[in-house]
Parts: C-alpha cells; sequence; structure tokens
C-alpha cells in the first residue's frame, strides 16, 4: 500500500528539522499535516490529520508513529469543551477522532495542529525560541525580532485550550507565520509542508541572528578565579573518579545509570559567576524539566579541591537538595497528585570538570544532559538581551506530577531484570565472555566488554547495540594500570559498575615435568592475580556507589576435579573458587555478592580451546579434535554438551534478581560430573 503524498512530504520535512539539534532538542516537538483520503467505510473523501504520536522523535519519525484523526470529529470537540479546568478530559476525546486504528496513541499537543487552521505545523523547542520565550520582556522582544510575522502567545500549560489561544491568535493575525509561546517554544505554519518547513527555520534562524547581534558579549557575567576547565586528562581523571559516588547519590531513591558531558558550554557556564543564580532558577522549558527536574545540583567548590573534600561537600549537598525536593513537593502537592518519584537530582554539575546527568538507562542519561545543554543556551540567549525568567515554580510542578504525564509513565513496559545495571566482564571478545556479555545485554544490563582483542572488544560491543548499550575496552588483565583505565571508562560511560564476571583466561595442557615455570606463572597471572585485580578495582568503585554488587568468578570443574597432565590450570582455577569464598565473606557487609561457576567442557565457540588447548586435551583423552565436544557430552549424566550460552545463563540466574541471599556459591554448568559434585 503506496504511503498517502501529505504523509510523505510530512515525514520528509519532519527528518530534515529533526536532524538539525539547533532546530529542536530529542523528542522534542511535533509536526502535522491535513490532507484528504478515502474513507474506506463510505467510499467518500474524508478530511484527515497525520500528527506525531506521543513519543518517538521527529528526526527518525516513521508513519506508524504517525496519529490519524479525522478532522470532523476533532473540530466538532470545540462544542463539548468543558473549559480549562477540565481540559485534560478532552485527551480521552481524542481517541474517538481516530480514523480507523489511528495509529499512535495522540499526544497532548494534538489541539494545536488540529485547531489552527493550516493544512501543516511545526510546534519546535529551539534553543534560540526559548530563549525569547524565557525572556523576562519576552513579548516585546518578540515584537523587536520579527515584527508582525510572529505573534506573543502568553504561557499556559500544553492542552486543548494552549491549541485554542493559538487558532485565535492566527485568525486575528492573518500576516503571522507562527507564534513563541511564553516559557515553551515555538509554532509555525503553512498551507504546504515546504512553506511550514521555511517558516520554521525562518523563526529559528531569526531568533539566532537576533540574539547574536543584539546580545551581550558575556551575558553569564565574569569568571570565577579558579573555576576555569581542567586540561582534558586531568579533568576525565577526576570526572572518572567522582562518576561512581555522584551516580551512588543519584541512586538514593531509584537505581540509575549515569553519563558524563565535559561540553565547552558547560564548562563555560560554570566557571562564570553567574552561573549558581540561573542554576537555581531551573530549566523552564516542559521538555527540559520533565527529563531535567526543576534545577540541578550544583557543586560549589573549585575543580582543584581535593577529592575527600568534594565528596563529603557533595554528600552535603545531596542532603539539601533532597530536603528541597521534598519541601518544593510539598509547597504544590494537592489530594489527588501522584507520590513524589524520588528526590535525588537529575543532573549533577561540576564546576571545571562537567556534567552528570542520570536515567533509567543510558539513553535516557544522555538525553538528560543534552536537554540540559539546551538549557545553558536558553539561559545565554535569555541573558544576553534581557534576563532569563522561567515558568513559575507552581506551572512546573503542575506539568511535573500532571496526571496525565503520570498515565504516560504507567504506560512504560516493565524494565528488563538488569535494567539500570552496569556489567564489565573480561574476556567478552568471544566465546563464554561474549555470550555473557550478549545475555546481560538482553536483560537490560549496559555492558563494558573487556579483552586482550580490542578489535573482537568493538565487535562484540557493536553487536550489543554501540554506546547506549555497550562500549569496548582492550584490556590485559595481568596490568594494574590496564584494569583501573578499564574501570574509568565504564565510570565516564555509564557512571560505575555494578556486575563484574571475571572470565578472561588462557589453559596450558602440559604433563608436571613438561610444565615450565613460565607456564605455572603465565596461567597464575592471567587468572588468578587478574581475577584478583579485576576484583579489587571493582569492589573499589562498588563500595564508593554504596549500591552493592555482583562478581561472579568464571571458575572450572577442574577447580575440584584432579585431571590428568593440567596442573597449572587446575591449580589456577582451585585459586579462583577459593577468591569466590574470601571475597563472598570480606565484601558481604558492603552488599556486594560474589559467586562463582564451575563450567566443564565448553568446547564451541570457546577462544580457549580455539587457541590450541582443544587439540591437547584431545589427544590426552585420545578422541578427534572435532569430537571433542561430543567426548566430554557422553561423560556427562545428562550427556549434553555445554555451550556458552549455558555459563552465560548461570551468570544472569545468580545476578538477575531471584537469587538476592546467595553468596559465596559455586553453580556447576557442567552437565552432571559426578566426580566434580560440591562437598
Amino acid at each position: 500500500m503506496s504511503i498517502h503524498p501529505e504523509v510523505a512530504a510530512l515525514l520528509d520535512r519532519a527528518h530534515r528539522i529533526g536532524a538539525d539539534p539547533r532546530n529542536t532538542n530529542y523528542a522534542g516537538g511535533n509536526a502535522s499535516a491535513k490532507g484528504t483520503a478515502t474513507d474506506p467505510v463510505t467510499g467518500a473523501d474524508t478530511e484527515l490529520m497525520w500528527v506525531k504520536g506521543s513519543g518517538g522523535d521527529l528526526g527518525t519519525l516513521t508513519e506508524p508513529g504517525l496519529a490519524v484523526l479525522r478532522m470532523d470529529r476533532l473540530r466538532a470537540l470545540v462544542e463539548v469543551y468543558p473549559g480549562v479546568e477540565r481540559e485534560d478530559e478532552m485527551v480521552a476525546a481524542f481517541d474517538y477522532c481516530l480514523h480507523g486504528k489511528g495509529g499512535a496513541a495522540p499526544s497532548i499537543d494534538t489541539a494545536m495542529h488540529g485547531l489552527v487552521n493550516a493544512a501543516h505545523v511545526d510546534h519546535l523547542h529551539p534553543d534560540s525560541g526559548i530563549a525569547l520565550a524565557c525572556a523576562a520582556d519576552g513579548e516585546a522582544l518578540t515584537k523587536e525580532c520579527f515584527g508582525e510575522r510572529v505573534a506573543w502567545v502568553p504561557w499556559r500549560r500544553p492542552g486543548f485550550q494552549l491549541g485554542l489561544d493559538i487558532a485565535a491568535i492566527k485568525e486575528a493575525n492573518p500576516q503571522a507565520v507562527g507564534v513563541i509561546l511564553g516559557g515553551h517554544g515555538i509554532t509555525a505554519w503553512g498551507d504546504t509542508a515546504e512553506e511550514c518547513e521555511r517558516n520554521s527555520l525562518w523563526i529559528i534562524r531569526t531568533a539566532e541572528a537576533f540574539l547574536t547581534e543584539r546580545g551581550a558579549a558575556e551575558p553569564f557575567g565574569d569568571v570565577i578565579p579558579g573555576y576555569q576547565a581542567l586540561g582534558d586528562d586531568e579533568r576525565r581523571e577526576r570526572a572518572a573518579a567522582l562518576a561512581p559516588l555522584v551516580r551512588g547519590l543519584a541512586s538514593t531513591d531509584h537505581h540509575q545509570v549515569g553519563h558524563f558531558n565535559d561540553d565547552p558550554a558547560v564548562l563555560e557556564f560554570l566557571s562564570r559567576a553567574e552561573h549558581p543564580r540561573l542554576a537555581a532558577l531551573g530549566t523552564s522549558c516542559p521538555d527540559h524539566f520533565l527529563r531535567t527536574k526543576v534545577r540541578p545540583l550544583v557543586l560549589d567548590l573549585p575543580p582543584t579541591t581535593p577529592l575527600d573534600q568534594v565528596a563529603e561537600r557533595l554528600r552535603e549537598l545531596h542532603r539539601e537538595y533532597r530536603d528541597e525536593y521534598a519541601a518544593y513537593y510539598q509547597r504544590h502537592a494537592t489530594p489527588d497528585s501522584p507520590a513524589m518519584r524520588g528526590a535525588d537530582p537529575a543532573i549533577v554539575l561540576v564546576p571545571g570538570v562537567g556534567m552528570f546527568s542520570f536515567g533509567k538507562n543510558k539513553q535516557t542519561a544522555r538525553v538528560a544532559g543534552e536537554f540540559y545543554l539546551n538549557a545553558v543556551n536558553v539561559m545565554r540567549g535569555a541573558e544576553a538581551v534581557s534576563r532569563y525568567a522561567p515558568i513559575e515554580e507552581s506551572e512546573k510542578f503542575r506539568i511535573e506530577y500532571w496526571t496525565l504525564e503520570e498515565a504516560k509513565l504507567r504506560r512504560l513496559p516493565r524494565p528488563r531484570p538488569l535494567a539500570t545495571r552496569v556489567a564489565l566482564v573480561t574476556g567478552a571478545g568471544s566465546g563464554i565472555g561474549r555470550a555473557t556479555a550478549q545475555r546481560l545485554a538482553a536483560e537490560g544490563a549496559c555492558v563494558v566488554v573487556a579483552d586482550l582483542n580490542g578489535a573482537n572488544a568493538e565487535a562484540v560491543a557493536a553487536e550489543l547495540g554501540g554506546p547506549d548499550t555497550a562500549v569496548a575496552v582492550t584490556v590485559d588483565v595481568t596490568s594494574e594500570e590496564q584494569i583501573t583505565e578499564a574501570f574509568r571508562a565504564a565510570a565516564l560511560a555509564f557512571g560505575g559498575v555494578d556486575l563484574v564476571v571475571n572470565n578472561a583466561g588462557i589453559s596450558i595442557s602440559k604433563p608436571l615435568l613438561e610444565t615450565t615455570v613460565a607456564d605455572w606463572d603465565l596461567q597464575h597471572d592471567i587468572m588468578a592475580r587478574g581475577s584478583f585485580l579485576v576484583s579489587r578495582e571493582a569492589a573499589r568503585v562498588m563500595i564508593q556507589q554504596g549500591l552493592g554488587g555482583d562478581i561472579v568468578y568464571i571458575a572450572s570443574k577442574n577447580g575440584v576435579f584432579a585431571g590428568p597432565n593440567n596442573i597449572a590450570y587446575g591449580a589456577t582455577k582451585a585459586d579462583q573458587a577459593h577468591q569466590v569464598r574470601l571475597l563472598a565473606a570480606e565484601l558481604g557487609e558492603h552488599g556486594i555478592r560474589v559467586n562463582g561457576i564451575n563450567p566443564d567442557g565448553v568446547v564451541r565457540g570457546s577462544g580457549i580451546f580455539a587457541g590450541g588447548w582443544g587439540a591437547k586435551r584431545a589427544a590426552v583423552y585420545g578422541v578427534e579434535e572435532a569430537k571433542l565436544g561430543e567426548y566430554y557430552a557422553q561423560r556427562t549424566l545428562l550427556k549434553r554438551e555445554v555451550l556458552p550460552e549455558h555459563v552465560a545463563a548461570a551468570v544472569f540466574a545468580l545476578t538477575g534478581g531471584n537469587l538476592t541471599h546467595t553468596t559465596g556459591l559455586h553453580i556447576p554448568v557442567d552437565a552432571g560430573v559426578a566426580a566434580a559434585f560440591l562437598r
């Protein structure tokens, strides 16, 4: 079935507009088109409107993301509108206007698009437009900037009444091509998709030029001595050191994933005298503060302050932030308001270092930071030509705790078991490690793919979905420095680490008299020493976060079963097995659980077996190497071959939320080897 020409034009326009962050923020704004289509029931022409549905992003909008409504019914809603005090009831009424199955769920802005008498309408949140919308004398500045071609609409919460307001202003100002919405954004229109897009971009670019040409040179004030940005390396090292602490604080009510951003615009803002005042005013545009909360937590120390002092001050500021947020809720909550969702900050600003942002997953955390960067740009523009004056706190509360917003949150799918968890898997470039990384990501975790082979690590990270799901690090687990750097990468990418899988290893299969000291040392350096080093660094991060955690050792049946010609490998696996017990005993007081898995005979997909171990074990047992997996399977009680994904399933079983009171355990994944039963 071919796409309607108006829909094709709408999608093309949305993609072009949404591709440029100067035009609108991620998932912000919407676009619509009206046109005629055949009613499949009557065969008559019917006027329809296609409009971006609730959620989604203009830049990647597809036809299924559009709501489709009948214009005759939508216009008829004006006659039954009960007034602004009951305008929320109109959202449910949109369902009775849908054409056929209706496509996506209509958004709160549907009335704006439907009631404005224009074939094509764009509603956008450009930084330049919001700067005028949030300036203290925004109405006068709008007239100065655009003359009669753009009208001013005083702040009103999105909804049916705002649609009526804009429609009335358009009728009263036939020369206008759009409006500035006080405290909110812009709306533009046109008779064709091309005209609408042209008008939208003209408003945005004209506002940009106005702010640049008319604005003050330093709207954020003078530089605060000692608050300038640190050098690149020092800045990121300090950010990595602070990230687990900050993430732990931001996860007091609900576990969060973190994101770090040191964009020059953020660093410049934090170096200037006016940043405390402006940050305290909070963000304004509803799209902003729904993701960033009404205001950020701002550290009030210079970037060279010793880390222990910074940590103590952040804890103090966090306690104050929580108290202030609870007071904000109490000031404005009514008996029918939704319960307070959490009092922790979504944005934490550290002068000289950058911005930490938090959310239920990496994308949400990253986008929250992008929105605060939008807010910084808005503040700069408003302060350059006037004074930044966001909407009243009471209005912010009305939107943050709007029953319609609460209903949207309740419609979200249930989070996956490992959502908000950050995992680091060593030896994740192949075999058991790769399968484990895949399973953890599938269950909702963010994954740091660590491997000696950087190309393999990069390939696995790409398979998992890229930087919002996984990042790759090249790590030799015998190197303290490389392990430390891997955990720094995890902190900068996701805020810290909650789940570590010690999987990296090699196997040297030789009789005792042929085993050299070099063989022994290499085997123990990689697995026994490497696991110790990884676990030590993991414990440091987890203790700093204060969120508990999991450390899982991929040990082996050979740690408890004495096979022939296997002294170096078997001994180091026994070392790993006892590390599990020792660390479980030591780290339990911090809520960190340490468990092990004892696989056996994992041949298919194994990097170890492909590296020569398989040939040597096949020779020991007198079988063809290609049939080694079958041989191992036949000597088990279940007569089943063990695959990497079976080991990965055991990792998930230990960490997925059902075994919350289990630590110090070893789980055999060997299809049943009686000689290796744990006693």
